[in-house]
């Protein structure tokens, strides 16, 4: 994974971006942020599957058939969540108020907020704030505009992707914000793409659900799930290649390095994660099948049991045994390795007395654990990360 410090100016040609405060968050930090097309942009999105959402998810979803955006305005700090019908009247006027300073439609006008669920959203000090942020629009402002997204998150986060389409060269970046409440099939999180790559819905949105599934739906730090999970994908064609569809041959190229922003990403969620000391990969190979894999690698990810071994460098390897187990995949015991990094814990479904080397290797940044079932030829990676004594500590007075 990539970071990108505050100096690192990435340009996306066609797009600007800003980040500012408008008070509130406690804090005093940008907590207003804007992206912005100039012109509207092909779009597709994918929201929380979360049967409550927060009213800007459910305006999203009403206008995300359009298939057109130009501007997506994000606050954080309040999550303008179960407030009622007052929430979606403030999430159509943060739509009003954005598109008049910006001279645009409001149907191009997409509103996003993370923060305290049930808290009423300060309208008027964002409508006061909504000048400035606009005056404050640049090309190079993309991690003003991911700092600004942030709630518990520690690091900004933000990747991209240089590749050629037709001889010319284009760009895909994202900016994602995370750390807590955070669960595979929509993981909790903000992601917000742009690309000046011209390419049709169809192929657009088939590209960022692969994305998200590969990524984004395979993260988790604690197994809960928010009611503003969003991500969302702006193109808006200022490359003038000739448009990509599914059939074309660069929605390959396309895909790959979409699926490449997404996982670092969420590997950057994984990494953040509220308390964490330790990223943890999980890769599961030789499957039957990459819906196997991808169970048991879920399963793996989100053992509470699995997570506190690996934040107290214990090697016990049962609990991922026992993980793979309940996945609801049909496994044979006697075939199966387990690795920590390069130390084989497990060989035929039986340990081979490295604990002593494993426990070494646990004190690592980073811990792969490598499952290989013997059964198939495919693979399937999830994210996660350890839990500590931290995240209590901090998800204990989140409100207060």
């Amino acid at each position: 994974m990539k970071r990108f410090p505050d100096h690192c100016n990435i340009i996306i040609p066609g797009f600007k971006f800003a980040g500012s405060s408008a008070g509130i968050k406690k804090s005093g930090n940008n907590d207003l942020a804007l992206v912005y097309s100039e012109n509207p942009a092909v779009t597709a999105g994918m929201f929380t599957t979360n049967r409550i959402k927060a009213a800007p998810v459910r305006l999203a979803i009403k206008k995300i058939s359009s298939q057109k955006a130009q501007a997506v305005i994000i606050n954080s700090g309040n999550a303008n969540a179960c407030n009622g019908e007052k929430g979606m009247k403030d999430a159509r006027a943060m739509t009003m108020m954005t598109a008049a300073e910006l001279g645009i439609a409001p149907e191009l006008v997409y509103v996003s907020s993370t923060g305290i669920i049930g808290k009423k959203l300060p309208l008027m000090s964002i409508k006061k704030a909504l000048p400035g942020l606009v005056r404050k629009l640049s090309p190079s402002s993309l991690n003003q505009t991911a700092s600004a997204i942030m709630t518990t998150d520690t690091f900004s986060k933000v990747s991209y992707r240089r590749l050629s389409i037709g001889g010319k060269r284009g760009i895909i970046a994202g900016i994602a914000k995370g750390a807590g409440m955070i669960c595979p099939d929509m993981a909790t999180m903000l992601c917000f793409l742009v690309t000046d790559i011209t390419i049709n819905r169809a192929a657009l949105d088939s590209a960022l659900r692969e994305a998200a599934n590969r990524s984004f739906n395979r993260l988790s730090v604690d197994n809960d799930m928010s009611t503003n999970d969003t991500v969302m994908i702006l193109a808006n064609g200022n490359l003038k290649n000739s448009p990509v569809t599914k059939r074309s041959r660069y929605f390959h190229t396309f895909k790959c390095a979409l699926n490449e922003i997404t996982y670092d990403l969420a590997g950057m969620i994984a990494e953040d994660g509220e308390g964490a000391t330790k990223l943890i990969e999980v890769i599961v190979k030789g499957a039957l099948s990459e819906a196997d894999a991808e169970k048991i690698a879920i399963s793996v990810s989100n053992s509470m049991l699995v997570k506190t071994a690996i934040y107290g460098r214990d090697p016990n390897w049962g609990r991922i045994m026992a993980a793979i187990g309940y996945a609801g995949v049909d496994v044979n015991e006697q075939r199966i390795d387990i690795s920590l990094n390069n130390v084989k814990v497990v060989s035929k479904g039986t340990g081979t007395g490295k604990d002593l080397a494993a426990r070494k290797i646990l004190s690592n940044k980073k811990i792969i654990i490598t499952i290989d079932l013997a059964t198939g030829k495919e693979t399937a990676k999830a994210l996660t990360c350890d839990l500590t004594e931290k995240y209590i500590q901090i998800n204990a007075h989140y409100s207060t």
